[in-house]
């Protein structure tokens, strides 16, 4: 009984390994494969890229030794010609020529707010001169009558008043009449020419408030940034437009006062962009302002680009601050690495640490100076670690 039951045991267990053989034919278990490993040596090999979660490449080992004198700087490209219109009155915005990123050349209209109310003030005005130089004709005028034909004093009877008699004689009382009354004409003439010309200036003022009315493109550029729509009603200094030249770029920086010392209008340094491709072009420095800010303690230098560049309005930038070197100390001793293991981050360097456990860990740097394909670190490396060069 039990021999027959073994059989029939080894039968199934035969069956079973048929069916499974002619549904997975040529097909065995295979081993386990062996936990990934990073060496230790200088140039070891990362791990695959079939890795999951490992980067691939090769590992250096840091070195600390002199690339120069320098540091570097974060800072924001912004465009040498930029300004921002405002309102010059209350009123509504009657037109506005476009949108961010429209361009418009010199002398084109951007906007436009409602002058209804100032061409009204302007007939009024235009009236007024018309007054003023009548009466600045009449009081001519009476001042030539008198001059020509003078009044008689007046007696004191009702007969001479209602009978003006020629001026005859020439006594002392006739003359201080006579003097009194051309000056009171003269002086009613002069003050008919002041009024004619008040009412000028009051137009010429009319008119300068009406050029404000328009704002006009004073160079080629671009809208910025639009801050009211047609149809808002505005107050005086309220910001409409903001119009910038994105054909000429600086870069603005705010540089650490002990490091602003060797900064010069004229020197010419490096800035590295923030691209994709990380360009790096050449920056002269254009001004460096002569106060240090109070709070930051850091004092604010412009570097002008060349045309042509990548760079755009608003990109961050890493600014080469070269710095002097001491009397008879030599380059500066710092880690090096190459710039093929560097990774940048949101605009930001990081290289591939080996840590402890000779897992990769990205640490954020601060770069120095860059001599060819090499670049000093300031922080974020000692030396003596090991880095990542991807693949």
């Amino acid at each position: 009984m039990n021999k027959m039951l073994r059989l029939i045991v080894a039968s199934c267990l035969a069956s079973v390994a048929a069916v499974a053989a002619a549904q997975y034919p040529g097909q065995q278990m295979a081993p386990p494969p062996p936990p990934p490993g990073y060496g230790s040596a200088p140039g070891a090999q990362a791990p695959a890229a079939g890795a999951p979660g490992q980067p691939a490449g090769q590992w250096v080992t840091v070195e600390r030794r002199a690339v120069g004198a320098g540091a570097t700087v974060g800072g924001t490209v912004v465009p040498v010609e930029e300004i921002t219109f405002t309102a010059q009155m209350p009123g509504s915005v009657k037109f506005i020529a476009g949108a961010e990123g429209d361009r418009f050349e010199k002398g084109q209209v951007l906007a436009v707010l409602d002058e209804s109310a100032m061409l009204a003030q302007r007939q009024a005005a235009l009236a007024q001169i018309r007054n003023a130089e009548s009466a600045q004709r009449n009081a001519a005028v009476q001042y030539d009558r008198e001059r020509e034909n003078p009044t008689p004093k007046q007696s004191g009877n009702m007969m001479s008043q209602m009978m003006p008699m020629p001026f005859m004689g020439d006594d002392g009382d006739n003359k201080v009449h006579r003097g009194a009354t051309l000056y009171q004409y003269r002086s009613q003439m002069e003050q008919a020419q002041g009024a004619v010309m008040a009412a000028h200036s009051q137009l010429a003022e009319i008119d300068a408030k009406l050029k404000d009315t328009k704002s006009t493109a004073p160079f080629a550029g671009f809208i910025t940034h639009k801050h009211v729509n047609q149809g808002d009603t505005v107050q005086p200094g309220q910001p409409l437009l903001s119009f910038a030249n994105m054909d000429q770029l600086q870069v603005q920086v705010d540089v650490p006062t002990r490091l602003a010392g060797s900064l010069h209008p004229g020197a010419m340094t490096q800035v590295r962009l923030d691209d994709p491709s990380q360009t790096v072009v050449e920056a002269r420095v254009a001004q460096v302002f002569p106060m240090a800010d109070a709070t930051r303690h850091t004092v604010r230098a412009k570097f002008d680009l060349k045309p042509g560049n990548p760079a755009k309005a608003g990109m961050y930038v890493d600014v080469m601050i070269p710095q002097p070197r001491g009397a008879g100390s030599g380059a500066e001793v710092q880690p090096v690495i190459p710039m093929a293991s560097v990774v940048w981050r949101g605009g930001l360097p990081m290289v591939y640490v080996q840590d402890a456990e000779g897992q990769p860990r990205l640490n954020l740097l601060r770069l120095g100076e860059q001599v060819g394909d090499e670049v000093g670190v300031l922080t974020g490396l000692q030396g003596g670690e090991r880095v990542l060069i991807a693949r």
